[in-house]
């Protein structure tokens, strides 16, 4: 079964990293309410991302479409 566009995630990050060929590391940070305390607390975790044309800059904020597999860890593409 084939994934439509309302079943595809979009993701907004930062770019922490572009040295590789065609691909970024993006940084998420999303607030997550501890059940115990109930104060919210960061969570950060880091995707990489295909980035076809490498336009990517570090530092710059962009939006992630998720996408069939790429390689093992590579499952995100960026949308300009």
């Amino acid at each position: 079964m084939k994934a439509t566009e309302s079943q595809q995630k979009t993701i907004k990050g930062i770019v922490v990293s572009n040295k590789m060929d065609k691909t970024a590391v993006v940084s998420v940070t999303r607030f997550v309410k501890n059940s115990k305390y109930h104060k919210y607390v960061k969570h950060t975790k880091k995707y990489k991302a295909h980035d076809a044309d490498n336009t990517a800059v570090v530092g710059a904020t962009v939006e992630m479409k998720q996408v069939r597999p790429m390689s093992k860890d590579k499952h995100f593409s960026i949308v300009k």
